[in-house]
């Protein structure tokens, strides 16, 4: 068996190049989630939109902190923020941010982990 009898049939958006503006888009997302605190956040924010005071508890960091760790994740497109009252609730912005995070947080979970990683354990009932 030869590795060129195992090549998969390509994929569309791998057929053609990506251009340069996506490249960096996703460049600059990844970067904003390089950080742990803004990862943490993140993470956070999988579970649904939460205010700037249960994302400091969450994260352990000071309350100004997250708010500038937030303002950047906002800048880059990863978050949405809208108003209720005098609260700000933050948002995962869509489901490609909300599984990127998720993916990240399983594909290190395989490498920190030793043996079956938390998200193939069965569910509790």
């Amino acid at each position: 068996m030869y590795a060129r009898d195992n090549v998969a049939e390509a994929t569309s958006w791998q057929q053609q190049p990506v251009a340069d503006t996506v490249i960096e888009a996703a460049t600059v997302a990844l970067r904003m989630l390089a950080d742990a605190t803004r990862l943490r956040l993140m993470t956070q924010l999988t579970g649904g939109e939460q205010d700037v005071t249960a994302l400091t508890g969450g994260v352990g960091a000071a309350r100004p902190a997250v708010s500038q760790h937030l303002a950047k994740l906002r800048l880059a497109g990863l978050v949405t923020v809208r108003r209720n009252g005098r609260r700000a609730l933050y948002a995962i912005n869509g489901p490609h941010v909300h599984r990127l995070v998720v993916e990240a947080i399983q594909m290190a979970e395989h490498q920190a982990a030793p043996g079956r990683p938390p998200h193939h354990q069965p569910s509790p009932r």
